[in-house]
């Protein structure tokens, strides 16, 4: 006779607990990134450079505007025994060739800046972008202040005094339009977010239905 077949064992139902699984990855506990964890940490010790580096930089940017900007001649007289000092030149640009030489230097540096900032952080966030523009802001008061103090004495009375009657001497260096203190800043933060928008990291693509 022919043993009867007897049927196969059904498997074990194995609990959840009985599968075998990989520990996460440091940093990732239970498998997912934490998002504001490390990486934030990380963008924002990155802006908080980027920042200072800036203010840091603004040091020479004062030193190029003392250099390369323009001197307003003044001229010191006597009337009635009073030190009076007025403009050499009363038609001359070169008041507004200040302004102007800071607004130009402000956008180089914006050029420049962006550029290594992104190369260095190509993927920095929202902190970068704020730390770009603020630390260009604070590096343009830096270069601003440097200049003036760099500059020729703002007593011109006693300069016109010491320079003697008739004598042309250089105004002190000023910023006439504040506003040229935004060159920097504002350059830097176009040039980064046309390069962002060109070499920057992108999105994968979802797949196709």
């Amino acid at each position: 006779m022919t043993a009867p077949l007897t049927p196969p064992t059904p498997p074990h139902n194995q609990s959840s607990n009985d599968v075998w699984q990989a520990p996460p990855p440091a940093g990732m506990p239970g498998g997912v990134y934490e998002q504001d964890g490390p990486g934030m940490k990380t963008e924002l010790r990155d802006a908080a450079v980027i920042t200072v580096a800036m203010a840091l930089v603004g040091a020479l940017f004062g030193l190029l505007w003392w250099w390369l900007a323009p001197h307003v001649p003044l001229v010191g007289d006597v009337v009635e025994k009073n030190w009076v000092v007025y403009l050499k030149d009363s038609e001359g640009e070169q008041a507004a060739g200040v302004d102007g030489t800071f607004a130009l230097l402000g956008l180089a540096f914006g050029l420049v800046s962006a550029m290594v900032v992104f190369l260095l952080r190509r993927g920095g966030g929202v902190p970068v972008v704020v730390a770009l523009g603020l630390g260009a802001l604070l590096g343009s008061v830096v270069a601003w202040r440097l200049g003036v103090w760099l500059g020729p004495t703002s007593d011109v009375l006693a300069h016109a005094k010491a320079a003697g009657k008739g004598v042309t001497f250089s105004a002190p260096l000023k910023l006439g339009a504040k506003g040229a203190l935004l060159a920097w800043p504002l350059g830097a933060l176009l040039v980064h977010l046309g390069l962002t928008a060109l070499f920057g990291p992108r999105d994968p693509e979802l797949p196709a239905p």
